[in-house]
């Protein structure tokens, strides 16, 4: 995903920043939202901005 629009997307609960997170290949996985504790996926190149679709975050040991 392109830097500039992960700078202009907020969480859709809180409005927050997000973060994007990458697995361990360096591929996008998601964008995390550190105040809901969420991930909302990235599915082909595409962030879902979904609650429904969004996953709990793990703690910072673990980055999925």
């Amino acid at each position: 995903m392109d830097n500039r629009l992960i700078e202009l997307l907020v969480c859709p609960l809180c409005k927050g920043p997000l973060s994007l997170r990458r697995d361990e290949q360096q591929r996008p996985v998601g964008l995390a939202c550190a105040a809901d504790r969420l991930l909302f996926p990235i599915r082909d190149g595409i962030a879902v901005m979904l609650e429904s679709e969004a996953l709990p975050l793990e703690t910072e040991g673990q980055h999925p």
